[in-house]
């Protein structure tokens, strides 16, 4: 699968780094206490600085999905909710993408792009 690398700001730096770590991290709005995603410094619930990061569990469901092919590969491109909350953009990878039903459970893996920099990526939960 072709995966694309990110682009990669001062304010999303911490989140790629540790996703090379295989770790995934969330944005947390201290004033709210709800994390959030995409990784940025301000609260998308307040407008606040006053957030910090938190690591998350890496459990999700499935929302979404779209297939995608190219050079017969089909892989799965998807909405997936995180058991603490946001919903992120992301691929599903697993065998047989065309037995993916919306409410199954998810679990993060990385996976490397062309320039080394590994991406959240999601699996079917055992």
């Amino acid at each position: 699968m072709h995966l694309t690398s990110p682009h990669i700001t001062p304010e999303s730096a911490p989140f790629w780094e540790a996703a090379n770590r295989e770790q995934l991290l969330l944005r947390r709005c201290l004033d709210t206490g709800k994390p959030y995603f995409y990784p940025r410094d301000h609260s998308p619930f307040t407008g606040s600085a006053h957030t910090d990061w938190i690591v998350a569990s890496g459990n999700a469901t499935l929302y979404s999905f779209s297939y995608s092919g190219r050079n017969h590969e089909t892989y799965c491109i998807a909405y997936v909710t995180l058991d603490e909350g946001p919903t992120m953009l992301s691929v599903v990878q697993c065998d047989e993408p065309r037995q993916l039903r919306i409410g199954q459970r998810l679990k993060v893996a990385f996976a490397p792009t062309p320039n080394g920099q590994k991406i959240p990526v999601f699996t079917l939960s055992p």
